[in-house]
């Protein structure tokens, strides 16, 4: 062997003994990376649980009455104290589309409840689809689908990840508080429908007909067996966070002499929509409890080893709220019961899917404001107005400026929209217009601020009303002036609560995260709606939801 073979053999030798005492002193580095931190089981089941008009000082007022296995029990996990909306407006549609979507009416083009549509110049209903079938039903609840709802959610991007393996179910009262969480790819969503019925349905965007269960559900009188007297579940005396039963502000039942306890249901059905009564009843959530555990008894949720998610969205608070307002007896007791009714959904969770195998999260479409005339009871200020009390002044004012009847074509959901044939055939520019009709409304009563679809294409706005107003409005969907009405201002009766604003009693909800994975803890910061469904997207590991803002809530959760 020549020397120069020689050197070269004892270099490579060299380096031979070089790597293996390197791979001596970090012995199988990649399966160590692995063990630590990248093998993190994804929970088998998450369960999302939406409470219609949930203000979050509710779990305050009334938590001293809550019992250990229902809203106390999840509060042992991560307490968002400080969690809002972050865009106006502050609706069910809106809300639950955000939730589970991770962006606000700007990403996923759901702008309210209903909205005018500036294409077929009508109104449209958020999930509305008449190109669908009822299923399980002949009403035309039936005929829904989440097809206007333009960015993915969460389930969608769990049933891609898991190539269509995973289950995802939406259920609620309300269509669109089943639908829209539920998304586009969903296994399944049911809703009920009440007069003579009493039935959870769905429709043919999900499925040709009712699985065996549901029907079996449906047939086996659930509905009917609530419709019993709604009677407080403790002496009424004692329901001290809440204002007096007998109240000017509350609105009563269609035939009902007073809205005071106890409420007769099956006497007032008849008035009352029937079955569907039940829904601005604490039974309402009851029978959504049954059939939520009826669907974990049937589905196998969080049985195999692809991740399901159950999105469960309570609607009668909701409708509870603006019957009889943020300061009734009967809004208290209904959450009094709801306690109950998440302690038993709870322990079949425990026991179908195991404690350690589930994840909840619990957080609310939005909040709601007092009836004004219990704001003026405490001497701060508060209004009704009609939609006539603004439209008369600016028709009049639009017919003197620009000699037209034509120009405004709607106004809803605190937005103005031009009919732009109108604006066309006069030749109007249409920002000198958006700018006068802003100006004008301005000096109408109770009108806080306005707002012009060029200032928020052309300014980007970090906060305040104009930052709200930005993440709820969509370019091809959304008016072309925007108002915000003074606080404790609305459009509404005087009596019960509502909703819609971006003030604070609005836009602040609780957030609660509990199960595994689950750092235990709260927090006081400002944390945004929008920033839920990537932190449910990282616990799964899997994609965040398409128009998502990508934001974790990292001290949520375990390192």
């Amino acid at each position: 062997m020549s020397r120069i073979q020689i050197h070269n053999f004892l270099a490579v030798a060299l380096v031979l003994v070089a790597s293996a005492c390197y791979a001596a002193a970090i012995p199988n580095y990649s399966a160590n990376l692995e063990s630590k931190s990248l093998r993190v089981d994804p929970p088998k089941l998450v369960v999302g649980i939406t409470v219609d008009q949930m203000r979050m000082d509710y779990l305050y007022r009334f938590g001293s009455r809550f019992g250990e296995g229902g809203f106390k029990r999840i509060m042992r996990g991560f307490v968002g104290h400080n969690m809002h909306y972050n865009f106006i407006p502050t609706y069910t549609a809106p809300g639950h589309a955000s939730i589970y979507t991770g962006t606000g009416p700007s990403g996923n083009g759901i702008i309210g409840n209903n909205w005018f549509d500036k294409v077929t110049h009508k109104g449209v209903y958020c999930v509305g689809d008449p190109s669908m079938t009822p299923v399980g039903t002949t009403d035309k609840k039936g005929k829904m689908s989440p097809h206007r709802l333009q960015a993915t959610t969460l389930g969608d991007e769990l049933n891609m990840a898991t190539q269509g393996r995973s289950k995802i179910i939406g259920m609620s009262i309300k269509d669109r508080g089943a639908i829209l969480p539920a998304g586009h790819s969903a296994t399944a969503a049911y809703w009920f429908v009440g007069k003579n019925e009493g039935n959870f349905i769905s429709s043919s965007y999900y499925m040709n007909a009712l699985p065996g269960w549901v029907q079996d559900f449906n047939s086996s009188s659930a509905a009917e067996d609530y419709m019993v007297p709604w009677t407080t579940m403790y002496p009424i005396g004692t329901y001290t966070a809440s204002g007096p039963d007998n109240s000017p502000h509350e609105r009563k039942f269609t035939g009902a002499d007073a809205p005071v306890f106890p409420h007769d249901l099956a006497a007032l059905q008849a008035n009352n929509g029937g079955l569907g009564m039940l829904s601005a009843t604490p039974y309402g959530n009851s029978l959504l409890t049954d059939f939520a555990i009826a669907a974990l008894a049937n589905e196998n949720l969080g049985k195999d080893k692809h991740p399901d998610l159950l999105a469960v969205s309570y609607s009668s608070t909701d409708y509870v709220g603006h019957q009889f307002g943020a300061n009734s007896v009967e809004v208290e007791d209904t959450y009094l019961r709801l306690d109950r009714d998440l302690d038993r959904l709870f322990k079949e969770l425990d026991a179908r899917v195991g404690r350690d195998n589930y994840v909840v999260m619990l957080t609310a479409d939005h909040g709601a404001v007092h009836a004004p005339g219990v704001l003026n009871d405490f001497n701060i200020p508060g209004e009704t107005f009609s939609s006539s009390d603004l439209r008369r002044p600016l028709n009049k004012f639009i017919q003197q400026k620009y000699k037209s009847e034509k120009i405004i074509e709607d106004v809803s959901n605190g937005q103005v929209f031009f009919d732009h044939r109108e604006t066309a055939r006069l030749n109007l520019n249409e920002r000198d217009m958006q700018d006068a009709v802003a100006d004008f409304m301005r000096t109408l009563p109770n009108v806080q601020a306005t707002y012009t679809r060029h200032s928020l294409e052309d300014s980007q706005w970090s906060g305040g009303q104009a930052g709200l107003l930005q993440n709820g409005f969509s370019q091809t969907r959304s008016g072309d002036v925007l108002y915000v009405m003074l606080p404790g201002v609305i459009q509404y009766p005087d009596t019960g609560s509502t909703h819609g604003s971006g003030q604070g009693y609005d836009t602040h909800v609780p957030f609660i995260l509990s199960g595994p994975g689950v750092k235990p803890g709260q927090s006081f910061e400002y944390l945004e709606i929008t920033q839920i469904a990537p932190t449910l997207a990282a616990m799964l590991r899997i994609t965040p939801p398409s128009a998502s803002d990508h934001r974790v809530i990292t001290t949520a959760l375990k390192k």
